[in-house]
């Protein structure tokens, strides 16, 4: 832990160990105005016994969304009256997060008039919210802020007074009382210096979660999805804070809160009844303690600091956890709408060495009988690790690559890093000095580090024209040998610096503005990803694809441009299974399109491992096999029989679902829930499920899988958070019951299950690649509940382009009535047909599967009316009996709709009894 940590720490021993503690802050109430549903006000913080203040400006926002925003910054920093060694830094705490972070959800809940607030000497109240349910109290003395909902406490800011602004202070100033000096001006790490021109202005804040036992979120760690304790707290607890600190992390500890690549600063609180959340918006390095009191009811205290910046905190009342993502959502926006090849399987490893490489490995998956749609290219593919250049002794014609895989509809991706080789007959080198878009030292000039190439500098994307450049890059004159069906890897952007403290750029360096590093260093990755992004969309003019970035550094907002894995893993059990609650916590805080390396980056994982890692990674929202340069060949045919069968099936299985995880990413794309679905979501009133983290929902569909994760096993307990059925994906066994059922899992077996009253949609043809699905017919899995109904939800377009944006995309409901032994399919899509619906008239539906048919009259079904577009015909029907013998499974075969087009099955019998 480094000094001002150490520091914030150390406040809350002394606050903990004071008979009484009073923290030395206090809102003064002749500052307080409130406007368009804005407060304002000045805190005063106390030095040398009240002889000194300084002046903290606050605002409050009350948003019409119901969310509230608390900011506050430090006068005579903001207004620059302090004195600076170097005149290049800027002098303000950092206040551009919000720039690069909120596109939307800012507008002040203009309604909140007089009516709505209440005020003396000690305390002002503001109600808020859509029903005015919400109330926000702030004690002027000592200050904090206290969130109710509905008259019951839910959040309080400051409720142990460890509020702290590490106020402007010369570095021959008088000692503040308490505080440990080391570390203030300046610090070193590893022999590294960070000269701190602007002193200490780290800012902390303590945050009591009222009642609430569980909480969840601040990605990335390989850790538990429900947060441990980090001081105290018995068995389990961690020693350290969780910290927010995007590093390139060699072979990351298993169960453990250390940093990892990304940062995203949002949590939630659940319990039974309600739900809660903040989003501390800060890049600078911050860390969070997380402490349970325990009394009647359990309250989580936790505790946030970072080094720079302001505070600024957006508060977030629910009361459901879904309406918490929305609104979070809506402030950094949601998951883009991903092309359909990339929620596909893709094939890569650290290297595939040549063009013949390339060509063997894609021909062998066709061997095989394999499906992929991607294959990816590490640095060995460059000369010279030159991004956007080629080893023309190894990959000669490129060019001719990706014909060769555009013939099969498949894609490449390649490694752009953003470490620029200093080279001067090196033209992206000879651009970035040029242009003078390079990041700089302590000292102004050009920064240079050590990095894959050796000698290496890093573009400054903080600077318009550092993107501007960066676009013209990439288009398909300049990156020569490129071409549509390319696409792009951002890897090593924390930023990865060999040379640097903590593997890691120094904190003192200058960006765009004047601003250090350390005040942006979690945003630079997504600064450069979303830089590629353009790129990509600028390469194909007026009709851009949308683009694909995978991106190993992540912050709240990389959501809307990229996808992101987990970065390093080991080939071992324990990060297989610790794989799951990674990408669970990614889904909930935003970053809902991650994976891990399926097989573990480092290592050489058994046959079985193996085998496993693919039936989880078939459930990874992004499903990629990857693995480094000095691990063995393991692409699946090398594995051998049975093996290579138990993982080609896992990859099929994939692409079977395809439409499933379609329609998934459509409702994340729109309101940002998680394609993943923890059980706390599923059952928000279930307190034995806030807990499970082995086990998730895929999307609305109610496929329910829990992957073996654990060796030798061939069985896995599932918990049940209701009393509906649950149908055995493979042979539609019943389980029923809440509370724990045990599933037979041998080696070829995702344990699955299905949730009953939904239904789904797949494609069961293979194929070698998704695009060649595009006019496969569907098969719907009708899953009856125990009233005998069942609903769902379907979604697709071309699956390539922003057409969708235009209404060019189908999108149905579908509902089973079991009094009516009808199966519905209605639009909600009102925008007039276009060239897209008509492009899919052709697609039908080949298969209704309707699982829970136990009424001895269903078992009678003869056949179905079919009724769409005016015109009624017949089809035929098969009912058996489930593997155990217990469920009725009804098959109408080729009712031979479309699914441009509403219809009705009505089956035929006699009086219905389900």
């Amino acid at each position: 832990m480094n000094s001002f940590c150490h520091r914030n720490r150390q406040l809350a021993d002394r606050a903990a160990e004071a008979p009484k503690w009073t923290a030395p802050y206090a809102l003064n109430p002749a500052t307080i105005a409130v406007d368009s549903g804005v407060l304002t006000g000045i805190v005063l913080k106390s030095l040398n016994g009240g002889a000194e203040t300084v002046e903290l400006p606050l605002t409050v926002s009350f948003l019409a969304s119901g969310v509230a925003r608390v900011t506050l910054d430090e006068k005579k920093r903001q207004l620059g009256q302090i004195e600076l060694s170097n005149d290049r830094i800027r002098k303000e705490r950092y206040n551009e997060a919000e720039k690069w972070t909120i596109v939307g959800g800012l507008d002040a809940d203009t309604s909140i008039d007089s009516s709505a607030i209440f005020a003396n000497d000690e305390i002002t109240v503001v109600k808020y919210g859509p029903a005015k349910n919400f109330e926000a109290v702030i004690t002027h003395s000592p200050f904090s802020l206290k969130f109710m909902r509905d008259g019951e406490e839910q959040i309080v800011l400051n409720d142990r007074g460890l509020f702290n602004m590490e106020h402007w202070r010369p570095r021959d100033s008088t000692p503040e009382e308490g505080v440990d000096q080391h570390g203030l001006f300046d610090e070193s790490f590893s022999g590294k210096s960070d000269t701190k021109p602007r002193g200490p202005e780290s800012v902390g804040l303590d945050i009591s979660f009222i009642g609430y036992d569980h909480v969840f979120g601040i990605p990335e760690h390989a850790s538990p999805l429900s947060l441990r304790e980090t001081r105290g707290g018995g068995d389990g607890a961690y020693d350290e804070p969780y910290r927010l600190y995007n590093l390139d992390v060699f072979e990351y500890e298993f169960d453990s809160p250390m940093s990892l690549y990304g940062a995203i600063p949002f949590m939630q609180a659940h319990k039974k009844g309600g739900d809660v959340a903040v989003f501390w918006l800060n890049g600078a390095e911050t860390w969070i303690d997380v402490v349970k009191k325990r009394t009647e009811r359990t309250t989580t205290q936790t505790h946030w600091f970072s080094e720079s910046g302001l505070l600024d905190v957006f508060v977030f009342l629910g009361p459901t956890a879904e309406e918490n993502i929305k609104s979070y959502s809506q402030l950094t926006g949601t998951t883009a709408l991903p092309q359909t090849f990339s929620i596909a399987y893709h094939q890569c490893r650290w290297n595939y060495l040549s063009q013949d490489d390339v060509a063997q490995v894609d021909a062998k998956f066709d061997e095989h009988d394999i499906p992929y749609d991607v294959i990816w290219l590490d640095v060995e593919h460059t000369d010279g690790k030159r991004y956007l250049t080629w080893d023309e002794a190894n990959f000669p014609e490129p060019e001719k690559m990706l014909e060769a895989l555009d013939k099969k509809q498949r894609k490449l991706v390649n490694i752009v890093d953003p470490h620029i080789k200093k080279d001067d007959n090196y033209h992206v080198y000879q651009g970035a000095k040029e242009n003078d878009v390079i990041v700089k030292d302590n000292n102004g000039n050009n920064y240079e580090g050590w990095c894959w190439p050796g000698s290496s500098v890093w573009v400054d994307f903080f600077k318009p024209k550092a993107v501007e450049w960066w676009k013209s890059l990439m288009t398909y004159d300049a990156y020569k040998g490129s071409a549509k069906n390319l696409y792009v890897w951002n890897d090593m952007n924390e930023p990865a610096v060999f040379s640097g403290p903590e593997i890691t750029m120094p904190k003192d360096n200058i960006h765009e503005g004047g601003w250090e590093h350390r005040d942006v260093h979690n945003i630079n990755g997504m600064v450069f990803h979303n830089a590629t992004a353009l790129a990509l969309m600028n390469r194909d003019g007026d009709k851009p694809l949308r683009p694909f970035i995978l991106t190993r550094s992540f912050f709240a907002g990389t959501q809307r441009i990229s996808a992101s894995w987990t970065g390093d893993n080991l080939g071992n059990w324990d990060h297989l299974a610790v794989s799951i609650p990674m990408v669970l916590s990614n889904g909930i805080a935003g970053m809902t399109f991650t994976g891990a390396d399926v097989g573990g980056f480092f290592g050489n994982p058994s046959p079985e491992l193996l085998a496993r890692w693919y039936q989880v990674g078939a459930f990874y929202p992004f499903f990629r096999a990857h693995a480094h340069i000095d691990t063995k060949r393991r692409e699946p045919w090398l594995a051998g029989e049975p093996w290579t069968g138990y993982m080609k099936e896992a990859i099929r299985g994939r692409y079977r679902l395809l439409p499933t995880w379609y329609t998934a990413f459509r409702r994340a794309s729109v309101d940002g829930m998680p394609v993943l679905r923890p059980m706390y979501l599923a059952f928000p009133d279930v307190e034995e499920g806030f807990g499970v983290d082995d086990q998730f929902f895929l999307g609305d569909s109610g496929i329910l899988a829990k992957p073996v994760t654990k060796e030798g096993h061939d069985s896995v307990s599932v918990w049940l958070g209701d009393e509906q059925p649950y149908y055995d994906y493979s042979n539609y066994d019943v389980h029923q019951g809440k509370g724990q059922t045990t599933v037979y899992a041998p080696i070829d077996k995702t344990p699955m299950l299905i949730q009953g009253g939904n239904i789904f949609v797949r494609r069961d043809r293979p194929r070698r690649s998704s695009p060649a699905m595009k006019y496969d017919p569907f098969t719907l899995v009708v899953a009856l509940d125990k009233d005998g109904n069942a609903k769902g939800r379907f979604y697709l377009d071309d699956g390539e382009t922003f057409d969708y944006t235009k209404g060019g995309y189908i999108e149905r409901t579908f509902t089973f009535d079991g009094k009516k032994a009808t199966l519905r399919s209605d639009s909600l899509n009102d925008a007039a047909p276009g060239e897209f619906l008509k492009d899919m008239e052709r697609v039908r539906v080949e298969k209704v599967i309707i699982v829970g048919a136990n009424g001895q009259q269903l078992g009678q079904v003869h056949s179905v009316d079919v009724l769409q577009g005016g015109k009624k015909w017949e089809t035929e029907v098969e009912y058996v009996k489930s593997g155990d013998g217990k469920v009725g499974v009804l098959t109408v075969r080729d009712p031979a709709v479309t699914i441009t087009e509403d219809w009705t099955l009505q089956l035929r019998v006699g009086k219905i009894e389900l």
